[in-house]
Parts: structure tokens; sequence; C-alpha cells
């Protein structure tokens, strides 16, 4: 839809998942045997028809630098348009601006450029399949300022406990927003707003040195904004620690939530050419999600493999996350254990995690 514009705002996602954010941010962080974080959120982007995304990031972006490149598997290698990663480099002495103001203010020339007239502003934490322009039409049917996107979670879990509630009257409209943990209105970061206010409300936090635009101008909302709330029902996870980050994959190997996730609209990802997997004789694969490129010869279950792994015969892999190119070697036992890329466990090794906090392993590593 080419009356929006993306924005994809990283600068407050705190790179919580131990080992695996050592060398990335979170939005980089593979999930589900081949994709990223972020590949939902753009996915969901590209489905609307949004040709203009800007990335807000300030850390660890060369790994999702590599793996965004021009934005092609999501259509966004435009002559015009596309995809804009804008990382910090600024050199204005006279900039006042702080927080993920910053990135709007040192960065006008995208918006000023745009032709598209709403801005569709999201995170990468909350995974969810929303269809952005249903949202749109929702948002001009009520002659909103603001739409925030949200879903109400019956069954609250330890994920959902730093996350933003929202209060709702009978209308839509939102009359409070908070972080009361009992409260079961989740909001997904996602908020829909027409870009002209957006940048006067940009230019109204920085001269009132503000420097969180969500806290400063929605939720405190001084201008009075008419703020409504979208209701969302579908797939949902909140991926915002490693005990969330498990839990949540492990989830997909259940065949309900996998197609909840991705049977409608598909999920774009970087291309890679690579051979099927290959099942030795010795072979034994239950309950698992096995990515191309690998070569099993061990015991595989309750398990999910992205590309390249390799199992070699002996070796034992049950309830973990094996991410691409590991090599468990044979006699190996790997159980309730999340193993980041280029892993290499030797012969003959045991490890055993909890199963509600796994043994997570830094890529790399050599064991």
């Amino acid at each position: 839809m080419s009356r929006l514009i993306g924005v994809i705002n990283l600068d407050h996602e705190l790179d919580q998942l131990k080992e695996l954010t050592y060398f990335r941010c979170g939005a980089a962080v593979p999930f589900a045997s081949r994709y990223r974080l972020i590949d939902f959120t753009l996915s969901n982007m590209m489905h609307a028809g949004v040709h203009d995304i800007a990335l807000f990031i300030r850390r660890k972006y060369r790994s999702l630098l590599d793996h965004l490149g021009e934005g092609r598997p999501w259509d966004l290698d435009r002559r015009r348009g596309g995809l804009f990663i804008l990382p910090p480099d600024w050199n204005d002495p006279t900039d006042t601006s702080r927080g993920d103001l910053q990135h709007v203010h040192n960065n006008l020339d995208f918006f000023h450029r745009s032709s598209g007239q709403t801005i569709v502003h999201a995170g990468t934490q909350h995974i969810n399949k929303v269809d952005i322009e249903d949202v749109y039409r929702y948002h001009l049917e009520k002659n909103a300022d603001v739409t925030l996107v949200y879903k109400p979670i019956h069954q609250l879990e330890t994920e959902h406990a730093p996350c933003v509630r929202l209060e709702i009257d009978e209308s839509g409209r939102v009359t409070g927003i908070h972080q009361e943990q009992d409260h079961h209105n989740i909001y997904l970061e996602m908020f829909v707003m027409d870009k002209s206010l957006y940048l006067d409300q940009v230019k109204h936090c920085i001269a009132h040195q503000d420097s969180h635009f969500f806290r400063d101008a929605i939720q405190k909302n001084p201008s009075g904004l008419r703020i409504y709330a979208y209701r969302y029902d579908g797939y949902h996870a909140v991926i915002n620690s490693i005990e969330s980050y498990y839990k949540n994959s492990m989830k997909l190997l259940d065949q309900e939530q996998y197609q909840a996730l991705f049977q409608n609209q598909p999920v774009h990802t970087k291309i890679k050419y690579e051979a099927p997997t290959r099942y030795t004789y010795s072979a034994e694969v239950d309950h698992s999600l096995v990515a191309n490129g690998c070569t099993i010869g061990g015991k595989v279950e309750n398990s999910i493999l992205f590309r390249g792994v390799r199992v070699e015969e002996g070796a034992r892999v049950s309830n973990s996350i094996i991410m691409q190119k590991c090599v468990i070697r044979k006699g190996a036992v790997v159980q309730n254990v999340v193993l980041d890329k280029d892993v290499q466990l030797s012969p003959d090794r045991t490890l055993i995690g909890d199963i509600r906090v796994p043994y997570v392993i830094a890529k790399n590593s050599v064991i």
C-alpha cells in the first residue's frame, strides 16, 4: 500500500537473549529453523504493499545488515523507495534530540521524500501476522489520530510482564496506557499515525527535551490525541528472554501453532540455495523441524535444526535448538540446549540443560 510508510524501530529493544545477542541485535536472532525475528515484521509490511521502510538501529547491526542486504526477499530492492537502513551516523553539534527521536530528526529526508502519508510503526519482539491493511482501514473508519494494535491475552506468562497494557472503552478508544501486571490487553508495539502529525509530535517532543516517542507523545498524550485500539486475535509470541525464545520456538513443533504462524501469508527471508537434508541409514528423527542442508546420522527428537547442521552417527539431540552449521560429533548427547551458529561439540560430550531454562552456547564455540 503506497499510502503507508514503514518504520521498524529497534532503538528500545534490549538485547536480552544472553549468548544469542552477544554479537547481534535481537532482531537478527534466528527463529523457526530458517528465519530471523525481523522477517516477520518485514513480511507483514510487504503483504500490505508498504514500499518505503526505514530501519532505525543503534548497535550490533552487522549481522542484521548481512541478512537484509538490499531487501530483495521482501521486494524492497527498488529504484525508488525500498528498504532504508539508517544506523546512527550524525555529526551535527547543534542537534539536541535524544533517544529514538534522534533517528527521525536526523533522517527527515526519508519522510519528506516518501509519497506515503501514513506511518506504520513497529518493532520485532512481538511476532505476529497482523493484517496492516485492515489496521489502516480501521484507523480511517475511526478518524483516529493514532491507532494502537493490541491482543487480549487470556493466560499471562512471564514474558508479558514488561509489556505495555491498554485500557479501552466500548467504542475502541484508548482510555489508559500502563504496565499493570494483571491487565490482559497487551500492546504489540505497533501503531498507525498520519505522517504530518507524527513529524509534528516528534518536533514537539524534541522541543520539550523528551527522548521516547511512544512514551512522551502517545502514552502521556500531552496534545490530546484521539487514540484508538485495533484488536488482533491471531498468532502472537513475545521474544524478550532466553526462556520466552526457547518456549515459543518449541511450541512451533505443534502443528496448529506452526500453521497459525505460516499457513496463510508466507514469511519471507534471505534466500540460501542448499541441497535437501540427507538422512543416513542410522538416522532417527521424530517430531522435529529440520531445515535444508543438514546431514543426520544420529537420533533427533523434539528439536529444531537450522540449515547445514550435522548430527553424526550415535549422537543424540532432544528438546534442543541447533543453529546453522553446528556439528554434533559421534556419541555426543544434547538435551534442553540452544547452540548458536557454528558450534562444534566433540565426540562423547554431554550437554543437558533445564527444560525451563535451556543451556545456551555462544556462536563459534568448540566444546
